[in-house]
């Protein structure tokens, strides 16, 4: 087994989130191709990587074109922009295709709560890997965002994700 790696809201094929986040790309095309390239610099082909939602904006065709580019055993966890099929998804190379968000169980870091929302602080009682708040994160000593963003638009390994953070007390 290869390395376990997290991102989230690449947001492929969404032109007007170049705009919205301040992206440092001039075309949908060029974000494109750096994202595709940031991700394979990193994920290899034996590696885990779990993709925590909006992953692209685009029809079925346009996605499984993308996701067959992508490097890595990907788990996708549903976000709000990921309204294709399941079987879309997984023509896109996603192995596994979950919810709004899921607990891993790892022997080496414990258990994590994978999500695209950021879990309330009520409802967490693990370590939180979010997505969706883009560029305007609220982290704390729990919870960590992992959109593009936040992680200069490369895939992050988990124990670097992780690192620092510590699960609530119950």
């Amino acid at each position: 087994m290869g390395n376990i790696y997290v991102i989230s809201d690449t947001h492929f094929n969404h032109k007007n989130i170049i705009e919205y986040c301040n992206r440092p790309f001039k075309t949908v095309e060029s974000m494109n191709e750096a994202l595709i390239n940031n991700w394979n610099s990193v994920v290899k082909p034996e590696d885990t990587i779990i993709c925590l939602g909006d992953f692209a904006l685009a029809n079925k065709d346009e996605t499984v074109a993308l996701g067959q580019k992508l490097n890595g055993h990907k788990i996708l966890i549903l976000g709000n922009h990921d309204h294709l099929t399941r079987s879309a998804y997984e023509e896109a190379g996603f192995e596994n295709i979950i919810g709004e968000q899921v607990i891993f169980d790892f022997e080496k870091y414990g258990r994590i709560q994978f999500s695209h929302h950021r879990v309330p602080d009520e409802n967490s009682h693990y370590i939180n890997l979010y997505g969706h708040q883009h560029d305007k994160p609220t982290d704390d000593e729990h919870h960590r965002c992992v959109s593009v963003e936040m992680i200069n638009y490369t895939p992050i390994l988990l124990e670097e994700a992780i690192k620092g953070l510590t699960p609530p007390e119950e």
